[in-house]
C-alpha cells in the first residue's frame, strides 16, 4: 500500500533496478537454454539505452512502437526505453495488415523497433 501512494509513485523500472542492486546473480529469465540475470538484463539495457539514444537520438517523451519477437531483446528493449523516459507502443509481432496499420496509427509513435526477422509491408510505415 506504500508504495502505491508514494509520489512519485514506483515503476516497474524501480523495482528492476532495486532487485538488480542487491541481487544482481538472481536469474530473471530463462529463455531456451540460457539463463539471464538481473545483472544480465542491467548491462544489456544499458548499452541499448546509449545506442538509443545516440544513434537515434531518443528524448525523454518520444513514443516508440517495438515490434520485436517474444525474446530477451524484447526485455532489455523495453528496459532500455523505460530509462529513457520514452512511452512504447507494443505490438504483436504476429498482427499483420489492417490491424498493424490502426495499432501504429493509434501509437502515433515516431520511430518503429523491429527485429531483422520482421517485415512490414509498404505503406504500413
Amino acid at each position: 500500500q506504500r508504495r502505491l501512494n508514494r509520489r512519485p509513485p514506483v515503476t516497474l523500472l524501480d523495482v528492476f533496478q532495486e532487485h538488480a542492486r542487491r541481487r544482481p546473480h538472481w536469474p530473471l529469465l530463462r529463455f531456451q537454454d540460457e539463463v539471464y540475470t538481473y545483472e544480465d538484463m542491467e548491462r544489456w539495457s544499458n548499452r541499448a539505452a546509449r545506442v538509443f539514444s545516440r544513434h537515434l537520438e531518443l528524448q525523454p517523451g518520444r513514443t516508440v512502437a517495438v515490434f520485436l519477437p517474444n525474446e530477451p531483446t524484447y526485455v532489455w528493449t523495453w528496459l532500455a526505453l523505460a530509462k529513457l523516459s520514452c512511452p512504447i507502443a507494443c505490438l504483436n509481432c504476429n498482427v499483420r495488415g489492417r490491424a498493424l496499420q490502426h495499432a501504429l496509427a493509434a501509437a502515433q509513435a515516431t520511430l518503429i523497433l523491429a527485429s531483422p526477422g520482421e517485415w512490414l509491408p509498404p505503406g504500413v510505415w
